[in-house]
């Protein structure tokens, strides 16, 4: 029959993301037949059609694209909190946790499939994924059932990195070269698997962390695969100053001086770019990947994205790490962006709402390229579809008229903990708020038990950084 459904969600309103705002039905309905949505409509014009499982939404209830972050490192989930407060955020804090961490392959799998979970929960459907072994932590996500967009993160920086702050980067090639063939590989073993949830892209860490010769090279392993490349773009003061010693000019110059600056890159930061260079990165076609709460809280900066509007509308948000962050939330990115460019421009009427939650949704998907696929409510796309509780106090009441507070109410309001729903590719991955794929009591048991390995193990490293701030910290009983 044609008018079977497998799901189909009636009473609800529904954020569609069609046209160029939001695209509200208030009573509407959405059907889903296999892995796409098959209807979009009125309740009222979804009489005729019957499903296996019909959710009666109520009114309360709001149906919407599943959200996308579109710069996440998964594998640094069990360093949570290790890294906040401080200058010099690489050098005096996440390094000496991260490079225990990368020593124990089991620890960093652990700790991914905990933040994809708090992330999923949290109503977040397409994950762009970056980091080490990827090869691995892929199956993180075909575990949870995500959609994710993947790469190994590449860079030549040697396993244990003892460059001074100031000092140039010594390379190791041959850690370089590694990475590099283990992102061929996974491109080969999973690039279109699983009904094509998973893809695969190319990850050069930051134009300062290798060689000009290899980020050639992932160029060319990258145009043939005619596949995107993921990538840290003027990503902080201490990037500019490594390239500026290397090569004499700053990083935007610089990729466009190699080929780099084209619709295949997701340029993702851009904390130290200046306005004139984000304006010349928007206009050559690349895509941004603003992490608003990261970069705040590691920087105290606000990047120029109000600048790459000016220019282009690929724009999409990410939650980067959680050493950084300190959570893999959407919601929480969406309300960070509003807030800190309102504060940076001091006018609160940019960065509204709705146009923030487009940059989590269809903005996104069009600028990691899967934008025919997801993003939107709409006819023939996969069935990528959170549905969110109003009836939660923080998003109560629900007001219609004279002004609509639904969507401002999303993203100022919203913790991400009121999504009880969640499908990808018309699967049910989220069902009454809780995970339906693993246990999620045991996925946090298991990441514990993995930290305490990982800490003790950070002790050596973190003992040869000579007055840090975390130590007097913690000696002052602030920590």
């Amino acid at each position: 029959m044609e008018n079977k459904l497998d799901i189909l969600f009636l009473h609800a309103i529904v954020i569609t993301m069609r046209g160029n705002g939001v695209g509200i039905i208030e009573d509407g309905a959405v059907g889903v037949k296999g892995t796409r949505i098959t209807f979009v409509g009125s309740s009222e014009e979804a009489s005729g059609y019957v499903a296996e499982r019909l959710i009666d939404a109520a009114n309360h209830k709001v149906i919407m694209p599943g959200l996308i972050d579109a710069h996440i490192h998964s594998g640094d989930g069990l360093i949570r909190g290790t890294a906040q407060d401080l200058n010099h955020w690489m050098q005096h804090g996440i390094w000496p946790f991260e490079q225990a961490l990368r020593q124990d392959e089991d620890a960093v799998i652990k700790g991914s499939i905990m933040n994809i979970m708090e992330a999923l929960k949290a109503g977040t459907t397409t994950f762009c994924d970056f980091d080490t072994p990827m090869t691995k932590i892929v199956e993180n996500h075909v575990k949870l059932g995500t959609r994710a967009r993947v790469t190994e993160l590449i860079s030549e920086l040697p396993k244990e990195n003892k460059t001074a702050i100031g000092e140039l980067y010594e390379f190791d090639p041959a850690e370089g070269n590694a990475k590099f063939e283990r992102c061929k590989k996974l491109f080969e073993r999973w690039h279109g698997q699983e009904n094509g949830r998973i893809t695969c892209m190319f990850g050069p860490q930051g134009a300062d962390m290798l060689s000009k010769e290899l980020l050639l090279e992932i160029k060319s392993a990258a145009d043939h695969r005619k596949t995107g490349i993921h990538m840290h773009v003027s990503q902080g003061d201490r990037e500019i100053d490594q390239m500026i010693k290397r090569y004499g000019m700053r990083t935007i110059p610089f990729l466009e001086e190699v080929g780099y600056l084209d619709e295949q890159l997701m340029a993702v930061h851009l904390t130290e770019a200046t306005e004139e260079e984000t304006r010349f990165l928007a206009g050559r076609g690349a895509g941004m990947v603003l992490c608003s709460g990261s970069i705040a809280i590691i920087d105290g900066i606000v990047p120029p994205a109000a600048a790459f509007l000016e220019v282009s509308g690929r724009l999409a948000l990410g939650s980067d790490q959680a050493p950084g962050n300190n959570c893999n939330n959407m919601f929480n990115e969406m309300k960070f962006t509003a807030i800190l460019n309102k504060c940076k421009s001091g006018n609160p009427s940019i960065f509204p709402a709705w146009k923030v939650l487009r940059m989590a949704t269809i903005e996104a998907a069009r600028a990691i390229g899967l934008g025919e696929e997801t993003g939107s409510i709409e006819v023939g796309k996969k069935a990528d579809i959170i549905m969110v509780d109003f009836t939660q106090p923080c998003l109560a009441p629900i007001i219609h008229y004279p002004v609509r507070n639904i969507v401002p109410n999303l993203v100022y309001s919203a913790k991400g903990s009121e999504v009880e729903m969640v499908l990808v590719d018309g699967k049910v991955l989220i069902d009454g708020f809780k995970v339906v794929s693993v246990d999620e009591g045991k996925v946090v048991r298991d990441a514990q038990e993995a930290a305490f390995r990982v800490a003790k193990a950070a002790e050596g490293p973190f003992s040869r950084i000579p007055d840090t701030p975390l130590r007097e910290m913690m000696e002052n009983g602030e920590l």
